[in-house]
């Protein structure tokens, strides 16, 4: 009788008895699976509540401040708590830092100088940071403040070409970073291992270039971060994993307390540093946001393994595959089409809680090279850690598919993907 009423649910919310049925029984195999993101999601949800006890988090943290922000408890505590999660001495987590790129932006800024030399050993970075850099030219660019680039790309596996890092290395090179995630491309994303054994190659060479690794999508998919491994400073975005669905805004820096003083005066101003920033009333969500983290990302994880399956089983590519370990809630799905790309966006759109009504397409949207399409019915504008796909209209024509805050919600709109594509004749089951 339950399993009856739980189809007819489906049904009655679009998704047809063939596409039910085919996924679940791609979903049937993935126990195992399913049971290993549990106890990974139980150890980092152990961690967390350590690292807040340890900070002797309580009730006045949540606090309002205004103006200047000056002796702001919470805040204060929040970034012991980021420090103690990530093991690092020091973080930087402010509503003042408006997204992932930003948080990127200021590490970079703060600690490049005129003459000195960015190198990315994981090839093109992602999109946005093309402009920061002066990949792109843009207003304000690292690249017209005299700080150069060079980035060495990937072996044609996807791994790092250490004998070209070697090379590239000179004695302007200050900052190496890593960007775990795959971003707009079809590579595999770096593992934490990985990650280690790149910074110590690098080390090795030259043990005083800073090691930055932008984290987003990765935060509380293993059992350890880049900061375990040597990474000098490790970003990323609230409104991703570890805002846990809640954070309405804000990013994080946690690092080397040197590196991440610069930071906050970068963020901030020289003199005033991490002594002001009101948190005008976030508190409470950034930390019942980092709270729920853990089981939040363990839900998207699912939802991107189970498209993992389905669209490798309808004949599609997908990075990584549906049995590869995963290292970021990331499903990149080759649909080969800009239709395929569009009806997969409409139908992760057509299962949101909030706008499912829109109808998305793409569009010139700012710091892209081509038009993307975007789907995510977001209770926070923007926030990828909840059920959301995005693509540019270019070739391979891949779409990226992350986040769920549930994981009936993230099943929900896999299968409504699925559903819109065997509509539009694109799929046959």
């Amino acid at each position: 009788m339950q399993e009856e009423q739980i189809t007819r649910m489906y049904r009655d919310m679009g998704i047809s008895e063939g596409v039910y049925r085919f996924g679940a029984q791609i979903e049937s195999r993935l126990k195992d699976r399913f049971d290993e993101i549990d106890r990974i999601a139980e150890y980092n949800q152990m961690k967390v509540i350590r690292a807040m006890q340890e900070s002797r988090v309580n009730a006045g943290c949540f606090q309002y401040t205004s103006g200047y922000g000056y002796d702001d408890l919470g805040r204060e505590t929040l970034e012991k708590v980021y420090a103690g999660v990530f093991h690092t001495q020091s973080a930087l987590v402010r509503p003042q830092i408006a997204c992932g790129t930003h948080a990127l932006a200021v590490a970079l800024a703060a600690n490049l100088r005129p003459g000195d030399e960015l190198l990315s050993p994981a090839g093109k970075p992602y999109d946005t940071l093309e402009e920061v850099i002066g990949i792109r030219p843009s207003r304000g660019s690292l690249a017209e403040y005299g700080v150069s680039y060079r980035q060495v790309d990937l072996l044609p596996d996807g791994t790092f070409d250490y004998e070209e890092i070697e090379k590239a290395m000179g004695e302007r090179t200050k900052l190496v970073t890593i960007q775990r995630s795959k971003g707009y491309q079809t590579r595999p994303s770096f593992s934490v291992a990985q990650i280690g054994e790149l910074i110590a190659f690098v080390k090795r060479i030259r043990p005083d270039v800073i090691c930055m690794v932008d984290n987003c999508y990765g935060e509380f998919v293993e059992l350890t971060e880049p900061s375990d491994v040597g990474a000098d400073l490790v970003v990323g975005s609230l409104i991703k994993n570890p805002g846990g669905g809640l954070a309405p805004i804000g990013g994080y820096i946690a690092g080397r307390e040197d590196l991440i003083e610069n930071c906050a005066c970068r963020l901030t101003s020289p003199g005033l540093g991490r002594e002001v920033g009101a948190s005008l009333g976030v508190m409470q969500s950034f930390y019942q946001g980092l709270f729920l983290a853990p089981t939040v990302v363990a839900a998207a994880l699912k939802g991107a393994i189970l498209a993992a399956n389905i669209y490798e089983a309808c004949g599609f590519g997908v990075v990584p595959d549906g049995k590869e370990s995963r290292h970021d809630i990331i499903q990149a799905v080759e649909l080969g089409t800009p239709e395929g790309v569009i009806a997969f966006c409409q139908g992760i759109q057509a299962a949101a809680p909030v706008d499912s009504y829109v109808t998305p397409e793409p569009w010139a949207m700012p710091g892209y090279d081509s038009d993307v399409i975007m789907a995510a019915g977001a209770f926070v504008q923007g926030s990828s850690i909840e059920l959301s796909a995005d693509a540019p209209i270019k070739p391979p024509y891949a779409v990226y598919f992350q986040g769920g805050l549930t994981w009936p919600h993230a099943k929900l709109g896999i299968l409504m993907s699925l559903e819109y594509l065997v509509r539009k004749g694109l799929v046959t089951l």
